[in-house]
């Protein structure tokens, strides 16, 4: 006969078992629980941020609808920004290798800026439409295209405009300070060495020489006709050959029409739309990496903190 002490110790030790178990069981849910809702999180975050950089929520490439690509040119022509010429060239070239383009947009909204970056994009237009005859590329104006964005533009089959979009400024400019007379006042004494005579060429604390000077003005005067060059290229008989178009003026969109500097009245959508004959459009611009863009929006936050603390203290 079973000892009623021994029983109940058994029932004890199995229902504390039950509890232990349980107990185990139910600690191994909530962490599966845990790390799913964890991972939904991050997933959630993720998205949020490359939607805030513009990386997801785009169009994207791989249907077998034909779309106009689209390619942004936006702010100052120069290496190292999202305006150089690595950028947007690569831009293009995606662009153009895509087998459902139907045609390339380039939007343009630039000062202008280095005639070597502006250049090189102006090739490489002129390379990938030799390449690619079936494909057409326009350029199309937002507010400004001007100098060395109007460089870029003039490489395109069509150059479209807002009525109130500044076109022109087809110069060159090297601008400089002197400082000679503020150094003599503050009893600074100026100590340049050289190796050559012209090494110095136009320093800032020199008085200005007339030979380096005149010599300056020569090597505009060679970029300017090499800039003329390209938009009588460009543009061939639609332009109006008057010495006031390479003069370094500007002019309205509507304007520009008239004199040939550009083609048509038009947005990126209505080109897509009425020219391309799509409704759809791809953006093939080159994005800005992370880094660059908290980078810049970690500058940003600063400069506001700086002038917030600044307003403060003179409060």
């Amino acid at each position: 006969m079973t000892d009623p002490t021994n029983r109940k110790e058994g029932w004890e030790k199995e229902m504390l078992e039950k509890l232990v178990f349980s107990s185990l069981q139910e600690q191994r849910r909530a962490r599966y629980w845990g790390i799913f809702f964890k991972s939904l999180t991050f997933i959630y975050l993720y998205v949020l941020l490359f939607w805030g950089l513009g990386w997801v929520g785009d169009e994207t490439v791989g249907t077998s609808d034909k779309h106009a690509a689209l390619v942004d040119l936006r702010g100052e022509i120069k290496p190292d920004s999202m305006g150089s010429a690595g950028n947007v060239n690569a831009a293009l070239q995606k662009a153009f290798k895509d087998k459902n383009t139907a045609g390339v947009i380039l939007r343009i909204n630039s000062p202008g800026g280095s005639p070597v970056q502006a250049g090189y994009i102006n090739d490489e237009i002129r390379r990938l439409r030799a390449e690619y005859p079936q494909i057409p590329l326009y350029a199309v104006v937002e507010d400004i295209c001007a100098s060395g964005g109007y460089y870029v533009a003039v490489a395109a089959d069509k150059i479209f405009v807002d009525k109130a979009s500044v076109v022109g400024s087809i110069g060159v400019i090297l601008d400089s300070f002197g400082f000679t007379g503020t150094l003599e006042k503050l009893g600074v004494e100026r100590r340049l060495l050289t190796a050559g005579e012209n090494k110095g060429f136009l320093d800032p604390f020199l008085p200005s020489d007339p030979k380096q000077r005149d010599h300056a003005k020569q090597m505009l005067a060679e970029i300017h006709q090499q800039f003329i060059q390209v938009v009588q290229h460009g543009r061939g008989d639609r332009l109006k050959n008057t010495p006031e178009i390479f003069s370094g003026l500007l002019w309205t969109g509507e304007k520009s029409i008239d004199l040939g500097l550009v083609d048509a009245l038009g947005s990126a959508e209505y080109v897509a739309r009425e020219i391309i004959k799509t409704e759809r459009m791809v953006d093939f611009t080159t994005k800005e990496g992370l880094a660059e863009h908290f980078a810049k929006r970690f500058g940003r936050m600063t400069a506001n903190l700086l002038a917030r603390t600044e307003n403060w203290q003179l409060r």
